[in-house]
């Protein structure tokens, strides 16, 4: 039995409880004192009620006890099972050793890692078991400091932080008692990689928005991933649009349901209605089996379309359907499959024209069209440029195992001037090359070998394709699409632009300009 004693801090106490317990031939198993809290701890063989009635009474009357109460526990045997607790629940090995390198106590995930038995290293020297490190020399060293080691145990390898335990001496002074070691193995430090990676491609705080464009669309983004309406994402190559589309799936509803992702422009026509919707048992010679398709696959979750502009116009009308009720076929099976999916579509072409041209279903825009987002060219958010450069750095610095090299005053000059036709893609894999073939601790804008830019002549995209007339079309559409909500009118926006009422408004019908098309 184990009591809790509220007492007054008084000489003899302790004494006269004993007494007690003497008198009642019981043996004393442990006896705690805690004079902060004011409080002392008995334990003793357990006995009848009557006599535990008696006992309890005779402890009360003792001058400056305030109150007895039964506890489960000492304090050191509670800090002992929490402790016991701690080390078998542990994913990681533990070991501690004494000033001799003797093991002392070792927990189940290190016995394991080890494959040994505990009454085989159970005070046995650690030294000669390690390859790669001496722990009898690190011991009796002048300073014995934290270190972080690789070496071989069993012929296993791990990555270890090896940390000195001190204790006080009767003066205060720290002396050494031995050490801890925490133990992670290859396969341990891959699953903490591959989380820490997942985290950061699924969360908006990698998403740099020091530009008051991008916090507008973070801020928008983090609002739209609570609904479960579709979202289409829009904007040039290299932007970030799937990682944005990752994020609001990690922030809304369906984060634990699969998010998967499909790029429309990969799939032939012959494939991609089955990979979408998947097919029935016998859609195809010799199959007897049906299979599901990523909708089936992703309920509960979300599609991700990647570039749906490219999708094929029969494959359009199959997903209007599908967003009208969430409902299908399978190829070549007379059943409706009906499932709960949210729908994120992503494109850098120009949709509105697309629909204009009758490239692209003008039902399936408006129903996409809901909950819209745009990513601006990185040239549009120069804030972003060094934060983004320093973060790209940091991660290949790390991968590398290597000093973080500095951004020149003029190399940081250089990239927010930079017009990053490739956008965010570009800029880290420059930053990537760079970093890897870096000699010293500084990144000069030499290092990035990036094409030549000059202000009078700009800078030509080396993947430009199509006539003159083509790309002055696009450079029109794509202003009047700007400037339209700010001047929703032809008129409005022909006085803003100099030119005529009619000239602006035949232009703004041949782009497919309208309320309808872009948001006021």
């Amino acid at each position: 039995m184990r009591l809790e004693i509220q007492c007054q801090n008084r000489l003899g106490l302790a004494q006269e409880v004993l007494n007690i317990l003497v008198g009642y031939q019981l043996d004393l198993r442990g006896i705690e004192v805690d004079p902060s809290l004011n409080r002392m701890y008995v334990s003793f063989p357990t006995v009848n009620f009557e006599k535990f009635q008696e006992l309890m009474a005779k402890i009360r009357r003792i001058a400056g006890v305030e109150d007895v109460k039964t506890t489960a526990f000492l304090p050191s045997e509670r800090e002992h099972n929490e402790l016991t607790t701690l080390l078998k629940t542990l994913p990681d090995g533990l070991i501690a050793i004494d000033i001799k390198a003797n093991v002392t106590v070792i927990n189940d995930a290190a016995l394991e890692a080890l494959s040994v038995a505990q009454l085989d290293i159970q005070g046995q020297s650690l030294q000669g078991m390690v390859k790669g490190f001496n722990f009898q020399r690190w011991l009796e060293s002048d300073e014995v400091l934290a270190q972080t080691r690789r070496f071989e145990i069993h012929g296993k390898r791990f990555i270890a932080d090896i940390l000195p335990v001190m204790v006080p001496d009767e003066t205060g002074l720290e002396i050494l008692a031995g050490a801890v070691i925490n133990l992670k193995s290859e396969s341990r430090l891959g699953q903490h990689m591959v989380a820490f990676k997942k985290g950061d491609q699924e969360s908006f705080n990698t998403l740099q928005a020091n530009s008051n464009l991008m916090r507008k669309v973070v801020r928008e983004a983090k609002k739209m991933a609570q609904l479960d309406a579709p979202i289409l994402i829009m904007g040039e190559t290299g932007t970030g649009k799937e990682l944005l589309a990752r994020a609001c799936h990690a922030a809304g509803s369906r984060a634990a349901k699969p998010f998967l992702a499909v790029n429309c422009a990969s799939l032939p026509d012959n494939v991609a209605e089955s990979e979408l919707f998947g097919y029935g048992s016998n859609a195809f010679a010799g199959s007897t089996e049906g299979k599901k398709g990523i909708f089936e696959q992703a309920n509960g979750g979300s599609v991700f379309l990647d570039e749906v502009g490219e999708m094929s116009t029969q494959l359009q009308t199959k997903l209007i359907r599908f967003l009208q009720d969430g409902s299908f076929r399978r190829v070549a099976d007379e059943n409706e499959v009906k499932v709960d999916v949210r729908v994120i579509c992503t494109t850098q072409k120009d949709l509105p024209g697309m629909v204009q041209e009758g490239r692209f279903r003008e039902d399936l825009f408006y129903r996409l069209n809901v909950l819209t987002l745009t990513l601006p060219p990185l040239r549009e958010r120069k804030q972003d440029v060094v934060p983004l450069a320093e973060f790209f750095i940091a991660r290949f610095a790390a991968r590398l195992g290597r000093k973080v090299p500095r951004l020149t005053e003029s190399c940081s000059q250089f990239l927010q001037q930079y017009p990053w036709p490739g956008n965010v893609r570009q800029l880290e894999n420059a930053l990537y090359r760079a970093v890897t073939l870096l000699d010293g601790y500084e990144l000069e804008k030499d290092h990035l070998q990036l094409p030549s830019y000059t202000s009078d002549f700009g800078y030509l995209e080396q993947d430009f394709d199509g006539t003159l007339d083509e790309a002055v079309k696009r450079f029109e559409a794509n202003l009047l699409r700007k400037l339209y909500p700010a001047y929703p009118s032809s008129r409005q926006l022909a006085k803003k632009l100099g030119l005529s009422h009619t000239a602006v408004a035949n232009k703004l019908r041949d782009y497919g300009i309208n309320r309808k098309t872009v948001k006021i």
